[in-house]
């Protein structure tokens, strides 16, 4: 059985603004391009008891849209996405890392004769 990957915590925490405010995966892109901090949403959020706030999807779309003068981002990629192609990233580069370690044999000081110990 395989074993199931895990969120780092920097995504987790989006994952968990998701849920709480019930925003979309295009919501959550728009407010991570705006590099707005997910632990402050709950002071952006409080429409219900200040009546003249918008609500928190309605204020990060106008927000996306004075920046960037659009409405919403071209491709939009899940959190979940996100984790696992920088969890692959790594996986590769690692492979790599460990294939080049090998390809290399053994190290340039163990070769060099100049490099003997009197």
């Amino acid at each position: 059985m395989a074993k199931k990957a895990k969120i780092p915590e920097k995504y987790q925490v989006w994952i968990n603004v998701r849920k709480r405010y019930h925003l979309s995966h295009a919501h959550i892109q728009m407010a991570r391009e705006l590099g707005m901090n997910p632990k402050k949403f709950g002071k952006i959020a409080n429409h219900k008891q200040e009546p003249w706030k918008a609500p928190l999807a309605v204020f990060i779309e106008d927000l996306y849209f004075k920046r960037f003068g659009k409405k919403r981002p071209g491709e939009v990629k899940t959190i979940e996405q996100l984790a696992k192609a920088k969890q692959e990233k790594k996986a590769k580069r690692r492979k790599r890392r460990e294939l080049e370690k090998q390809s290399v044999g053994p190290s340039a000081d163990d070769t060099n004769p100049h490099s003997l110990s009197r």
